[in-house]
């Protein structure tokens, strides 16, 4: 076998992470599938009826179909990385912002944790993304006036207005309200209570969920901004007066207003107007040609 072969067969083993595997310790026959759970290699994967799938089985079968794109995952990864490192592409962090920003407003409701864990990931795809548009762009020539023209008409789609994401029980008197709030003190779920309490219809059967509003959206309950503006994420609000009732509200998250200048933001639409010229979909391939680059999938 060669080194060539025998180095790529064992850079496809550790990438594939559609089977969650961290690490592989030869000497014991064990593999972390996860932070809880280890596996025997030696032992089968599953039965049925008696009839075993071992983890060899598993993981040709994982390799046959996963191996290949997701080594090519890697490499596109690793050609963009290191061209926009030799052309010192470097992503303004307001518009990394911005687009975090824009994906965490389509998200659910998410624990602290949760949501550092995917920022990273985010963050990662969105840099990845303008550093690759930069780099098959470089070369297109667009007409400053073409730029300006563009960006005046689509100017309110380069910022990301304040947003807040909000449950709220609704109830009809403060002795009510006050009752809710001694039950949360005592660690009851904003979201039962709401089911139980909010007089709410449209929301109540949901936990009192809002979502995601736009601080100027029409749609924003009177007063839920003002109440907001004092709040830290992830607490609720004290009762206060809200239409013809009494509204107590969860600020699970803000996310505060972002801007651009015209000089901030024209290289990126100069650079989506030079894709949009090029016609073509936003893929490394192009770039292979500038890389010395050697895989066992080469034919």
């Amino acid at each position: 076998m060669s080194k060539k072969l025998l180095l790529g067969i064992i850079i496809v083993l550790l990438i594939t992470n559609i089977a969650s595997l961290f690490f592989w310790n030869s000497g014991d026959n064990e593999t972390v599938l996860s932070d809880e759970q280890t596996i025997n290699t030696k032992e089968a994967m599953a039965s049925v009826n008696g009839e075993e799938i071992s983890y060899q089985d598993w993981m040709a079968k994982l390799r046959n179909k996963h191996g290949e794109k997701e080594l090519k995952t890697m490499i596109d990864r690793e050609v963009v990385r290191q061209l926009a490192d030799e052309k010192g592409i470097e992503i303004n962090e307001k518009v990394v912002e911005r687009e975090i920003s824009m994906i965490a407003a389509m998200q659910g409701i998410m624990t602290e944790e949760e949501y550092e864990a995917e920022r990273e990931s985010w963050r990662d795809d969105i840099i990845h993304r303008y550093q690759l548009e930069f780099l098959l762009t470089e070369d297109t020539d667009i007409p400053e006036e073409d730029i300006e023209q563009h960006y005046t008409i689509y100017q309110d789609q380069y910022d990301f207005t304040s947003s807040l994401q909000l449950s709220h029980i609704v109830v009809e008197d403060t002795d009510t309200a006050e009752k809710i709030i001694e039950e949360l003190e005592y660690g009851a779920s904003f979201d039962l209570l709401a089911r139980e309490y909010s007089i709410d219809e449209e929301t109540n059967t949901d936990g009192g969920y809002l979502g995601f509003i736009y601080t100027t959206s029409q749609f924003m309950p009177d007063g839920y901004v003002e109440a907001a503006a004092e709040m830290e994420e992830n607490t609720y609000s004290e009762p206060f007066a809200a239409g013809q009732g009494v509204a107590i509200i969860y600020l699970h998250r803000a996310l505060p207003s972002i801007e651009f200048t015209y000089e901030e933001i024209e290289p990126y639409v100069e650079s989506e107007l030079g894709l949009h010229e090029l016609d073509q979909s936003l893929s490394a391939d192009p770039l292979w040609n500038e890389m010395e680059i050697d895989w066992v999938y080469e034919k």
